[in-house]
């Protein structure tokens, strides 16, 4: 993975668009991609989209083929990946599969969903298809109810307070109003957290990741390819690996595996430690998820993650800037865009070029779990000279 680069990057804001489609909001950020990249477009000879819910909440399939079309990319393998909320960061691997295996010289990785239009409940249907069906179908369960439960066990084993939780949401809503790609950046107080709406108990609606239209791109070429680029940022190692498929009921259901082996595989490939890594963008689809997530990945030793984030460790100028972009909380969670979402942050940083930019930024990792863990997808991004 080390001779792979990311040439080019493109996004829309996260948020609202109701003029335009959900093929339309892709082809958006993939012109960008292409025009970042300074490639012709029939340079590219894969495709890959991330998308979880276009089927039953827009209607429409066959998004890998329509976008092929559209963006007049000819008659190239053009596929749909799907791991509920990892599905962007799967795309984004696949799309480097294919250029390392030589497929290839250039692929993108697109990955896009629409949702605003959508009402709670059938927005809350079609995530919960990222459940198992023959087993927890019936439960009458959902994922703001698991999140609140694993907060729930996380404080009883640990004595984690409502006010360093609270500091995560005050973290991200900050960093958002700088993020012009942001949805929902804020100024919040304690109270404002304590009064905002009861969702699911500990978790309120400021805990909780907003309901997003968005898409994000990037392109990907071999090391040798980039030189020519503007600005390239080494792929150090992309791993998927997989986990528990049903709501959590193993000896540790505040864990989850498939991002424990993840992190674990990905710094092995990369051949660092997580003394190297200067930020991480990691999937906050709710307050304590960001918790739960920077304990798994090993950053943090187990119940001290909501401290470290009360103490200021986890801000932009902290010991380990985590999601300095804002995160879901912040910038919302198009599911299918967030994983290239989080890619296209770190490529920012690595840049220099990000709105929230992490000092002396040299590798970056994003970290991307679907369901109830049953998927994760984790990448390792360096400046070239790392």
């Amino acid at each position: 993975m080390k001779n792979l680069s990311v040439v080019g990057i493109g996004s829309t804001a996260f948020g609202q668009h109701k003029t335009k489609s959900i093929t339309e909001l892709a082809k958006q950020a993939a012109k960008e991609a292409i025009l970042d990249a300074g490639i012709d477009k029939t340079q590219i000879g894969a495709l890959y989209v991330g998308n979880f819910i276009s089927g039953p909440l827009n209607g429409q399939e066959i998004l890998g083929g329509i976008l092929a079309d559209s963006l007049g990319l000819g008659a190239i393998p053009a596929t749909k990946v799907e791991g509920a909320c990892a599905s962007g960061g799967i795309a984004f691997r696949h799309a480097c599969l294919s250029v390392a295996a030589g497929l290839t010289d250039y692929a993108i990785a697109i990955g896009v969903e629409k949702m605003t239009h959508a009402n709670t409940v059938e927005v809350t249907e079609a995530l919960n298809f990222a459940m198992d069906k023959d087993t927890d179908g019936q439960s009458g369960h959902t994922f703001p109810g698991l999140y609140g439960l694993a907060w729930r066990l996380h404080a009883k084993k640990y004595g984690i307070t409502r006010s360093q939780v609270s500091a995560v949401v005050r973290k991200n809503k900050a960093a958002g109003l700088k993020n012009p790609l942001a949805q929902m950046g804020a100024t919040l107080s304690e109270d404002d957290i304590l009064t905002s709406r009861l969702i699911s108990e500990p978790l309120r609606l400021f805990d909780c990741c907003p309901v997003t239209d968005g898409a994000s791109a990037v392109i990907i070429t071999s090391t040798k390819n980039a030189k020519y680029a503007k600005s390239p940022v080494t792929v150090l190692a992309t791993v998927q690996t997989s986990g528990n498929p049903r709501i959590p009921n193993g000896d540790n259901p505040i864990s989850f595996e498939a991002s424990v082996i993840a992190c674990h595989e990905a710094l092995q490939m990369a051949g660092i430690t997580r003394e190297d890594v200067s930020l991480v963008e990691l999937h906050d689809c709710f307050s304590i998820a960001e918790i739960l997530d920077s304990e798994d990945l090993g950053f943090i030793k187990p119940g001290h993650a909501a401290a470290w984030a009360a103490e200021g460790r986890t801000n932009i100028n902290g010991d380990l800037p985590i999601n300095p972009s804002g995160g879901l909380i912040s910038k919302g969670h198009p599911v299918g865009a967030t994983g290239i979402g989080q890619i296209y942050e770190v490529c920012k940083q690595l840049r220099g070029t990000h709105p929230n930019q992490v000092q002396n930024a040299k590798v970056g990792l994003t970290h991307n779990l679907g369901g109830c863990g049953v998927t994760c997808s984790l990448s390792i991004l360096a400046n070239p000279d790392v």
